[in-house]
Order: C-alpha cells, then structure tokens, then sequence
C-alpha cells in the first residue's frame, strides 16, 4: 500500500523511498512532521526538554514520532498520544 509506505518514511520507520515520491520531498515532509510534533510537545512538557537536553530531546521526539500510536491528523492530538508514549517506554524492560 503505497500511503503505508509514505507514512512509514515520514515517521522515520523507514529509509525506503516509496515509489513515485522524491526523497528530497519525503525529508521535508518529515522534517515539518518532527518539527510540528516537537513544538506542541515543548509547548505543554517544557521541563521535559530542559531535563533532556537538546540530543536527548531530539531523540525522544524521533522515537515518539516514530513508534507510537499517534494517528490523528491533528497536533493538537499529541498531547494524549505523547503521555501514552511515555507510559509505555517506562514499562517498557
């Protein structure tokens, strides 16, 4: 399914560029997609990004962003999503 593969780039659950897509493209898409997902989470967990730093930051919003469930299209929507996600990687081994 061509849209899977798109998401599944965009989130960075693959390196594959999907066929009829450019890659340059696809990064941008990506880029705005981490972007949007880490100024709503900074915006309402503010000391989580202080505690982190800013690799760690990154990282944490490369691995939201990519493993969890989040699959609204709307930002506003990460919040909820976000806390699940960190629920989860704390009971996680």
């Amino acid at each position: 399914m061509p849209e899977a593969a798109f998401f599944d780039y965009v989130r960075g659950r693959s390196e594959v560029v999907p066929e009829g897509y450019r890659e340059d493209g696809l990064r941008a898409y990506r880029y705005l997609v981490h972007l949007g997902a880490a100024q709503m989470i900074d915006a309402q967990f503010p000391e989580v990004r202080k505690r982190l730093g800013e690799p760690g930051w990154h990282e944490l919003i490369a691995a939201f962003v990519r493993e969890s469930a989040w699959d609204s299209h709307f930002y506003g929507d990460l919040t909820d999503a976000f806390i699940v996600f960190l629920d989860q990687q704390r009971a996680a081994p």
